[in-house]
């Protein structure tokens, strides 16, 4: 886990605390390469102000990445990325009424001008690697930890 002398690179939001076991593996998966990471819970719909804030706040926090899981409507990655330049990986969250497809399409179809990358419906893990990889475009240690990873994968 993250140590108070860690500056957070990645932020992590979700829309309730429901849909933190869905999300336990992008923070393991960001423990495992060694990146630091800070967690908020605050939905779109419902804590709009804290979200707001939260966003635009991002970057000069020191965050580089920000992942958003939200599950339904979905709007939390959308409504984030109006907020911050930073760039934003929707993880959209199964659901009980449409198998999260509903949340897939939702984060899926940005207007122009706010995209948000989108990951699989409980792609939680592929969002701390892409999260990553963003991280590595102007880093080559970031870069490293991908291809590590990549290397131990190709010879599990």
């Amino acid at each position: 886990m993250n140590t108070p002398s860690e500056q957070p690179l990645v932020g992590i939001i979700m829309g309730s605390q429901s849909d933190m076991p869905a999300m336990e593996p992008c923070m393991a998966q960001l423990e495992e390469l060694g990146i630091p990471y800070e967690v908020k819970v605050a939905s779109a719909h419902r804590k709009p102000d804290e979200v707001h804030a939260w966003a635009a706040s991002a970057e000069e926090r020191g965050m580089r990445v920000i992942v958003a899981a939200a599950g339904k409507a979905a709007h939390l990655g959308g409504v984030v990325a109006a907020y911050t330049p930073l760039p934003v990986v929707a993880v959209p969250m199964k659901t009980s009424d449409l198998g999260g497809l509903d949340s897939l399409l939702s984060m899926v179809q940005m207007p122009s001008g706010v995209p948000v990358a989108c990951v699989a419906i409980n792609g939680a893990k592929n969002a701390a690697i892409l999260a990553v990889q963003m991280l590595g475009c102007g880093d080559a240690a970031m870069r490293d930890k991908i291809r590590a990873l990549k290397e131990h994968m190709a010879n599990a």
